[in-house]
This record gives C-alpha cells, sequence and structure tokens, in this order.
C-alpha cells in the first residue's frame, strides 16, 4: 500500500479521482508516494508519484465521456461541457507535461539531484514522465473517438485499467503502463535513496522543510545552482500531521525526537505571517532551549518562499534575518521577570489580583508553550489569563516520558480549555536511529515506574507515548565500563577527536552530558574540560551559569558540555552522557525523575550515543547487562 499525502482525498473530488486515489494508494508498493493536488510553484498537478524504482510521474486526470469530445488536436482541444456548451481547452497531455517540466526546472537547481560531469551533465539523474487518466472511459471508447490518434496509447490510463472491479485490471499492467509514461525512459541503475527522494519533497513541498544551511550559489549558463546540505524533512505521518492543525488551542503530545518544537517554530511563522498585528508569545521551561527556539524561528524565517529568492544585500552577503517583532520568545522564569515584574513566589497572589480586576497583564494573540509537561498548574494558569479571548491561540506540546518535574494536572482546570478533540499524536521519532530508539525506550521500560500508564491517543493524565521506531538505521550504543573516571574522560575525549576526523561530525554537534557537575570526591566538570583539552578540542560549557545558558550559540563550532537538564529540546549527531553511575542520584528523592533524565539524555542524540561510567549504580548494573550485547569497537556498524 502506497503512502498518500493527504492520508485521505477531500469529499469534493470528481468520482474518477476518488477512484484512481484508491487504485494507487492499495496497488503501487509501500515505498511509494502519492501526493494528491499538491500545490507546487503556483500549480496544481492532480497526481504526482514518486518511487525509489520508478522516478517522478505526473498524472493529469479527465473525467470526460464520449459526448465531451468535439475536436482536439495534440494541442487543443475544443469539448461540450455538461450542458452542451463548447469551449477550448488545452490539450491534457499537453497540460501533464508542463506541469512535469515545471516540477523538473526546479529539481535540477540541486546539485545533488543531477549529474555534474560526464555524458549527461546538468541532467536529473533519475527519470520523470507524464501522462493523461481518463477515468470514464475504457481503451475501446478511446480508441472510437480516435483519441490516441493525438495521444499515444503508452501515455493513456483507461478507465479499465484503473478500476479494480474490471474484468482487464491488473496490478501489474498498472505499473507497466505506469513505466511506460516516462518519454526518456532509462532504467534507473540504483533506486533513489531516502535522502534523495527526501531532497525531491524537499523542493516540492515548502511545509515539510525543517530547516536547510545554504551555501554560496553557483551559476552555470542561465540556471542557478542551489546547494543544499543538512536537509531535514519531516516524515510523512508528521506531514499530514502539520497539515491538518486547526486554529484556536491545540495540543500536541509527541515522543522524544518527533518534531514537536519545529512544528511549534513553524506554527509562530505562519501565525506571524497570516497575523502581522498579532503579538505572540513562545514560552518554555529552560534557558538554551529558548535560545534554540530562538535560533529555529529564525532559520523558518530565513527559508524563501521560493528557493531563487535569496535575500542579498548589496555587498553580495546573505542577509542576517532575525525573529519578527510581534514574536517573544521566552524560558518561564524570563517572561515573569521582564514582562509581568514578578517571581514565581508570587504567581498565585498575582493570579488573584488578574481575576479581580486589580493587575493588568500583557495581553497575546497567541501563545505557544513547549514542553508543557513541565510547566506548573498555575504557570499555565496565569498563561491563559494572558491569552486574547477572542482568538484562544494556545498551542501546547509535551511528551511526559520526559517529565522531571512531577507535574500533574489538568488543561482544563489550569487553563479553562478543553483539549478534547483538538489534539495530534507524534508517535514516530525521526531524530534518533532505529537503534537509539530501541535502547532508550528498553530502558525507560524497565526502569519507569510509570510503564503501566503506555497509552495511545489519550490526552489527560499522566499516559506516556511508546515511541514508534524510525527507519534511519546507525551504530549500536555504546557502553564503556572503567576504573577511573580519569580514565572514562580521556577515551571519551579521543572517541571524540575519531568522530570529528575520521566520521567528519562537526565539534558542533557533539555533545558531553552529566547529571551533576560534582560530588564529594571528584570535580566531573573539570575532569571532562581537562581531557577536551589534551586533545585541543573546543568546547563550551553552556550550563556554567544562566549568562552561558543564554548566549548559546548550537551553530558555535565548538563541543557542548551541558547538564542532561539543560539539554531538554535540543540534539546532537553525537552525545556522550558520562558517569552515568551517578544515576540514579543519591539525593534525589524521586528515582522517577532520573529514569526519565536518563531517557532524555540518550534520546539528544541523532546518531551516535555512547553512554559511560566509572562506578555503580542501579543503572550502571542494566548496563553492564547490555553491555554483553553490545559492539565492542566504539560506534562501528554492524
Amino acid at each position: 500500500m502506497a503512502i498518500t499525502v493527504p492520508e485521505s482525498i477531500r469529499s469534493t473530488a470528481t468520482a474518477g479521482e476518488r477512484l484512481l486515489f484508491r487504485t494507487l494508494k492499495e496497488h503501487l508498493p509501500d515505498d511509494y508516494i502519492v501526493y494528491y493536488e499538491p500545490e507546487i510553484k503556483g500549480v496544481r498537478p492532480d497526481f504526482v508519484i514518486i518511487g525509489p524504482d520508478l522516478g517522478l510521474l505526473v498524472l493529469e486526470v479527465k473525467d470526460y465521456t464520449k459526448n465531451t469530445f468535439y475536436h482536439f488536436t495534440k494541442d487543443d482541444w475544443t469539448i461540450r461541457n455538461a450542458s452542451g456548451d463548447l469551449h477550448s481547452v488545452k490539450s491534457p497531455l499537453k497540460q501533464a507535461r508542463e506541469y512535469a517540466f515545471k516540477i523538473t526546472d526546479v529539481l535540477k537547481k540541486d546539485k545533488n539531484l543531477i549529474y555534474m560531469e560526464g555524458k549527461y551533465q546538468f541532467k536529473l539523474k533519475f527519470p520523470y514522465g507524464y501522462g493523461v487518466v481518463f477515468t470514464r472511459l475504457d481503451e475501446v471508447q478511446l480508441l472510437e473517438k480516435q483519441v490516441y490518434e493525438v495521444i499515444d496509447p503508452e501515455f493513456i490510463l483507461a478507465r479499465d485499467q484503473i478500476d479494480p472491479d474490471s474484468d482487464q485490471f491488473s496490478e501489474e499492467v498498472l505499473i507497466e503502463k505506469l513505466l511506460q509514461m516516462f518519454h526518456v525512459p532509462f532504467q534507473l541503475k540504483d533506486p533513489l535513496t531516502y535522502e534523495d527522494i527526501n531532497t525531491i519533497r524537499y523542493y516540492l513541498f515548502p511545509e515539510v522543510r525543517l530547516g536547510a544551511e545554504f551555501k554560496e550559489t553557483v551559476p552555470y549558463r542561465d540556471q542557478l545552482l542551489l546547494s543544499l546540505r543538512d536537509i531535514k524533512t519531516m516524515d510523512l505521518h508528521q506531514e499530514n500531521m502539520a497539515k491538518q492543525i486547526g486554529d484556536k488551542h491545540r495540543l500536541i503530545r509527541g515522543v522524544a525526537g518527533s518534531g514537536k518544537t519545529l512544528i511549534l517554530a513553524s506554527r509562530a511563522k505562519m501565525l506571524a505571517k497570516n497575523h502581522p498585528d498579532w503579538k505572540i508569545l513562545i514560552l518554555c521551561f529552560n534557558i538554551s532551549l529558548a535560545q534554540n527556539i530562538t535560533q529555529m524561528v529564525r532559520s523558518k524565517y530565513a527559508e524563501p518562499e521560493n528557493l531563487l529568492d535569496l535575500k542579498y544585500t548589496n555587498e553580495g552577503k546573505s542577509v542576517e534575518f532575525q525573529v519578527p517583532k510581534n514574536v517573544q520568545i521566552f524560558n518561564f522564569h524570563q517572561w515573569l521577570k521582564k514582562e509581568l515584574r514578578t517571581n514565581p513566589y508570587k504567581i498565585d497572589q498575582y493570579i488573584e489580583q488578574l481575576e479581580k480586576g486589580k493587575a493588568i497583564s500583557p495581553k497575546y494573540d497567541a501563545i505557544l508553550i513547549d514542553e508543557g509537561q513541565d510547566f506548573e498548574g498555575n504557570w499555565l494558569h496565569l498563561a491563559s489569563l494572558c491569552l486574547n479571548p477572542e482568538t484562544k491561540s494556545l498551542l501546547l506540546v509535551e511528551d511526559r516520558a520526559q517529565s522531571i518535574y512531577g507535574n500533574k494536572r489538568s488543561y482544563v482546570k489550569d487553563t479553562g480549555l478543553d483539549f478534547r478533540g483538538r489534539s495530534k499524536i507524534l508517535n514516530i521519532n525521526y531524530r534518533n536511529t532505529s537503534q537509539i530508539v530501541s535502547f532508550a525506550w528498553n530502558f525507560y521500560e524497565k526502569h519507569s515506574a510509570l510503564k503501566n500508564k503506555v497509552k495511545q491517543g489519550q490526552t489527560e493524565g499522566v499516559e506516556i507515548i511508546s515511541p514508534k521506531s524510525t527507519k534511519r538505521k546507525g551504530p549500536e550504543p555504546a557502553v564503556l565500563k572503567f576504573d577511573t573516571i580519569g580514565e572514562e574522560m580521556k577515551v571519551v575525549a579521543k572517541q571524540i577527536v575519531d568522530l570529528h576526523v575520521k566520521k567528519r561530525v562537526p565539534y558542533s554537534e557533539i555533545a558531553i552530558l552529566y547529571r551533576v557537575r560534582k560530588t564529594n570526591t571528584c570535580n566531573i566538570v573539570q575532569a571532562i574540560q581537562r581531557a577536551l583539552q589534551a586533545e585541543g578540542i573546543p568546547y563550551n560549557w553552556i550550563a556554567e551559569n544562566e549568562v552561558t545558558k543564554r548566549n548559546f550559540n548550537p551553530e558555535e563550532e565548538t563541543v557542548k558540555i551541558c547538564t542532561i537538564d539543560s539539554s531538554k529540546g535540543l540534539d546532537f549527531q553525537a552525545v556522550f552522557l558520562v558517569k552515568a553511575d551517578l544515576m540514579p542520584y543519591k539525593y534525589e528523592k524521586d528515582k522517577e525523575r532520573d529514569v526519565s533524565l536518563m531517557y532524555i539524555g540518550m534520546t539528544r542524540a541523532k546518531e551516535y550515543l555512547c553512554i559511560s561510567y566509572s562506578g555503580v549504580s542501579d543503572f550502571t548494573a542494566y548496563f553492564d547487562e547490555m553491555k554483553e550485547d553490545t559492539v565492542q569497537v566504539v560506534f562501528e556498524h554492524k
């Protein structure tokens, strides 16, 4: 069964479009993507099909009957409408061809999708085609009306070839017919990769963009080659979900790595664009996450609506995009201090004054709250009192498995808003490899007291969403045991050098996470710093104090040293979770908090995860067992 976007066809679609939609969905391979009426650069082809072994195919659908035809040539047709009146239209094959050319002209601007040398230099490295589907005419009727004289049969799908109830229908014939629609056919030597398909989707469907770094453009004749790297694309489940988020108050519940924060940033951009007069507030719990969201929102605004519409100054340098003036981003305590002129100890008193009309608070037309599971009930109550009652535009995103402050709440009671029927579930993790997802979730299920509350699809209470594994593969997480902390940090530093040199992982994409900075017997952060200095590795201790947290720059080319608490909402290509023997922390009354912290730390890693320890604890006993099944050479694929 193919993946369709959207998941279901609109009710106003024609009967023929609905038939073709069902047939393509049910009879094409699982790794094919079928788009219905996507808007691509101002045009809306009826169907676009992308397949790893197929390429890209555009289909124009016509619900013509025998009485529709009056006169036609290869380019122009005269047809009768339902009332019998005559009017001129473009040939449906010509229409499909123009759509296909417009699409491929866009795709040729990325050097990763074209041949850069040889006989086919600057040509797409995959085939593309186009064709017409007549949903109410079978092959005999098309022959009788002489349609095949102006459109070659290989570029036409007739009713009996798309209707599973027809005796003439065959799944094999359907796929064979689609393959015939490629006007410059060539056999793909290698199927399109996951990255190739994501790149195609990135260009054609801007709403799936999660971020990309633009490099200098390279002109060639009258073409512009855009070089993009680190393209990140929403998984298809999220793409459908993102398109369905409505207005007013909404709740998004998702697993770690499911793109909650990215969707929040996209939502902020959309609201600011559609309502330039609105005052928009983004709140989160920790300081470093606020900095990361700021960078994310800025990146969303840096993405041009048209990929050829890059902004440049007179000197030819790209323009630095800023967060729009009507969007404010704070961690909660910073918001209390700067905007409300109060502190956490006076929240209840402040709320009482607001409700009695004895105080005036700033009003926001939209409020977006990230990591909502860490907000206390009166925090949410206060935020809701600052929300414009006319718009009710409140977006909450959360993951109860990452809750580290034990907050229990009822959203209806705390905000006065009922989220039933207004929530979305994101249970597919795309940040981490399947190996990391499995490793982290197995740990969580083994140690969490909340494991019996793992449920799907609910919005109240303390239920946890279990993650579905991503298809992306990577190395197994490494588990390393040492006799001393000095030996532990020395090996960690050498592994960082290897990742940077051999795997080409930027220092900015590497983090060292720790539970506490020092104990009675050793200073963990100093041990980390000494080991990094010995290897000449640049680093930034972002959790040193409030100033370093606020100055956190995710793009700075340094290894980030950070507490697990402050890493919430962040991610890195490689994560080293050190001194794991300090968890569960002996001075922590609630062991559940350390279970969540360990889970959070593990899921910060997109590709490489290393857990190390030089002591013993309940958690390390578990890792000792896991170590027996782990490859001994760190970060090598099985």
